[in-house]
């Protein structure tokens, strides 16, 4: 996208947390979550490669969703060609 003329040439500031992401968990607040047919899985990885949050798992033979920082967005479902990721309501709280 092309710049302004009055647009400044520099980058944004960015302070990162100090906080370790191990304190700062965000999946608390969804109302959905994905959920892997294992048995349908084929490996592909492509769950992993599009999460946003990057809380997809790829160290066993299937991935695993880490609940803990998924937001539920989604992603991993629209994204799986092989349909094994499928979104389900969460229990209330």
């Amino acid at each position: 996208m092309p710049r302004l003329k009055d647009e400044p040439l520099s980058t944004p500031v960015v302070t990162p947390s100090a906080r370790p992401m191990s304190e700062n968990p965000t999946g608390d607040w969804r109302s959905v979550a994905p959920r892997i047919d294992a048995e349908k899985c084929t490996g592909c990885l492509l769950c992993w490669k599009f999460c946003p949050e990057a809380c997809v798992d790829v160290a066993g033979e299937v991935p695993r969703i880490d609940l803990h920082y998924c937001k539920g967005c989604g992603v991993c479902a629209t994204e799986c060609p092989a349909h094994c990721v499928h979104m389900s309501e969460e229990a209330a709280s």
